[in-house]
């Protein structure tokens, strides 16, 4: 089961966090903070997978971007950070070419959007769509309601 994903930049600044249990407010932020910085202090020829108190973490970086994925030992390692990628390749196809390095800037704007992308992936902290258009057609849908 996935805990929690995040997207972080280089800085150490969280863009994007989704609990799927409860964490209080100021656990949430220490939490972060130590886990951004395990994954920040590796180098790219580290493995992306991190044991992590009683769970483990699941990361990818793209450019100045980092997803970060909590998760049960009973989840398959793989499968969340192929979910990473394909999140990502959604973002892409969303957002239309974004840049790696541009990432962050539709992120912070359209976070709303990106909410709504990782919510037809994952329900409950279980995968439960990968398929890209059918992840992205509430958004066309609402996209053209928003037109008319």
């Amino acid at each position: 089961m996935i805990k929690f994903f995040l997207m972080v930049n280089k800085q150490g600044q969280t863009r994007l966090s989704r609990y799927y249990e409860h964490v209080e407010i100021h656990k949430r932020t220490m939490l972060e903070a130590e886990v951004i910085k395990n994954c920040l202090s590796r180098s790219k020829e580290q493995c992306s997978f991190i044991e992590y108190k009683d769970f483990k973490l699941v990361y990818r970086q793209y450019a100045a971007l980092f997803i970060v994925v909590g998760i049960n030992e009973t989840e398959n390692e793989m499968a969340v950070y192929e979910l990473i990628h394909n999140f990502v390749e959604v973002l892409d196809r969303y957002f239309s070419r974004v840049s790696e390095l541009d990432v962050s800037f539709p992120i912070m704007f359209n976070l709303d959007r990106v909410h709504i992308i990782l919510d037809e992936m994952v329900l409950n902290g279980c995968i439960v769509e990968t398929n890209k258009n059918r992840i992205l057609a509430p958004l066309f849908v609402l996209d053209k309601m928003a037109e008319s």
